[in-house]
């Protein structure tokens, strides 16, 4: 049976005067394709009245967008859900058959559409390192120096190695900085939150050719 998990998040803001609003947006809302399933949400803005138009950005991600028409001395937000923890498996999808391969070509329409996701910032020394390491590990059998091209490996097989990889290599902690480490600090540290290790792993697969976002896109 799953479980129903109920959040609440609460930001409040208090000012010692009466205060002017600008025009806010707001993304403390799950996106439509997270694969937790949402049961209920709300959203409650404080002051009232105010206008609200929920949008979309080219990532489908909600956003809420507020616009105020009176001064006001407290801005609060808070959000109430209920999320059903529902066991799946992160296996339930199907690869065409020209992708079921590592390295694969995507076809030039696809290609085009995707090039924003595989757009990668320039590759360090270090970046460059760790990657050759990992395809050093996946190719070890057929000897110590993988060979050049790679040669072809199943896509899911590549993968799980290059995640299972990071999950031994970077270790978890929380950081309450605001931003995302660069892939090459996050592996000078040895250590990063999810955000950043996400965006370490999402340089590498782009490295490899592969269109990545820091979801679960490929």
């Amino acid at each position: 049976m799953p479980i129903h998990v109920a959040l609440r998040h609460v930001t409040r803001y208090t000012y010692d005067r009466l205060i002017t609003m600008g025009p806010h947006v707001v993304r403390l809302r799950p996106a439509p394709h997270c694969r937790t399933p949402i049961l209920s949400y709300s959203l409650k803005i404080t002051p009232d009245p105010h206008f609200i138009n929920w949008q979309q950005d080219p990532q489908a991600n909600y956003l809420a967008r507020l616009v105020f028409t009176e001064k006001t001395k407290e801005f609060s937000v808070e959000v109430n859900l209920v999320a059903e923890m529902a066991v799946y498996s992160p296996f339930d999808f199907f690869l065409e058959p020209e992708a079921e391969y590592f390295p694969f070509k995507y076809d030039p329409s696809l290609k085009h559409e995707l090039e924003p996701y595989r757009r990668t910032n320039p590759v360090t020394p270090k970046l460059n390192e760790y990657y050759q390491t990992i395809t050093r590990e996946l190719f070890r059998p057929a000897g110590d120096t993988p060979p050049s091209p790679l040669p072809p490996t199943r896509t899911i097989d590549f993968l799980v190695h290059m995640n299972q990889q990071l999950s031994r290599d970077i270790s978890y902690l929380i950081r309450m900085e605001p931003g995302v480490q660069t892939p090459d600090d996050t592996l000078k540290k040895r250590s990063g939150s999810c955000r950043d290790s996400a965006w370490l792993l999402c340089q590498l697969l782009r490295h490899a050719g592969l269109s990545r976002t820091t979801g679960t896109d490929l």
